[in-house]
């Protein structure tokens, strides 16, 4: 069983950055892709970033050249660093874990609102 558990989210001016932490417990694999989507009111979850077992990454293109995603295997963590935020950048984010022997996890979700 794999449980993940975000923290990071919060408040924070257009422009400012925040950076959202995503610890996985439980046996994940090195070769698991691990990611961030995001879900604003009335919409549906969207792919933010991923970042497979061999280091490369995928990003929205609304987040493209502002945030960085990165993972450090010996500590089973997913990082999401989020710079130049926008007010429509403001969501739930989730983080997730696509483990090849036993599928996808999801965690609780974390908040990011963006406003002055």
């Amino acid at each position: 069983q794999v449980q993940l558990v975000e923290s990071g989210g919060g408040l924070v001016q257009p422009g400012g950055s925040l950076r959202l932490v995503c610890a996985a417990s439980g046996s994940i694999s090195s070769i698991s892709t691990m990611g961030w989507y995001r879900q604003a009111p009335g919409t549906q979850r969207e792919l933010v970033a991923r970042i497979f077992g061999g280091g490369s990454t995928n990003y929205a293109y609304s987040v493209k050249g502002r945030f960085t995603i990165s993972r450090d295997n010996a500590k089973n963590t997913v990082d999401l660093q989020m710079n130049s935020l926008k007010p429509e950048d403001t969501a739930v984010y989730y983080c997730y874990v696509d483990n090849p022997s036993s599928g996808r996890y999801w965690g609780q979700g974390t908040q990011v609102t963006v406003s002055s």
